[in-house]
């Protein structure tokens, strides 16, 4: 189980923002393609019982050409000046096997989405930046991680980010907003 603090930046140029986390020394950890898929029960027990999601994603590493996939449960835990969720994820061999041991015990593929990301660390901060497919969310953005929530205005800092641009906001809710 891990804890996870993060925001989302949004109204961003993914080129600019690569270049600017280029400048200040970031270091490249991957490019990749992700494919996602959310599974809840037929009445969303999930989200609105646990105020979570459970996720099967599927990552290929373009940097490497590794494939790996994850079932992860993830819950929100606080949205107070940044997002914070409480993750148990675990390493699965067989995606479409997972799926149907899932549907057997009563839960249903909801959404599916393709993602590009792109991902920095810099002195203990995580920065992916994200491109879904149209359908899921035309607009890019930059998730920033981060150990404590004193760290966010040093990011915002290192890469010039307006506080107005900060989202608390899960990829879910950004769709309910289009």
């Amino acid at each position: 189980m891990a804890r996870e603090i993060e925001v989302k930046v949004l109204g961003i140029d993914l080129k600019d923002m690569e270049e600017r986390l280029m400048a200040i020394g970031a270091k490249l950890m991957a490019r990749e393609y992700q494919i996602n898929i959310l599974l809840d029960t037929e009445d969303r027990d999930i989200k609105t019982s646990l105020n979570s999601y459970l996720r099967i994603r599927e990552t290929r590493n373009l940097l490497n050409g590794k494939t790996e996939t994850h079932l992860t449960l993830k819950r929100n835990i606080s949205k107070e000046d940044v997002r914070e969720n409480i993750e148990i994820s675990s390493r699965i061999e067989d995606k479409k096997a997972m799926i149907e041991i899932l549907e057997e015990l009563g839960y249903r593929v909801i959404d599916r989405g393709h993602k590009d990301r792109v991902s920095y660390t810099y002195d203990r901060l995580r920065f992916d930046l994200d491109r879904w497919d149209e359908s899921t969310y035309p607009y890019p953005y930059m998730e920033i991680e981060m150990d404590n929530r004193q760290d966010l205005d040093r990011a915002m800092k290192l890469l010039d980010i307006d506080r107005d641009q900060i989202s608390l906001k899960s990829i879910m809710e950004l769709r309910r907003e289009l």
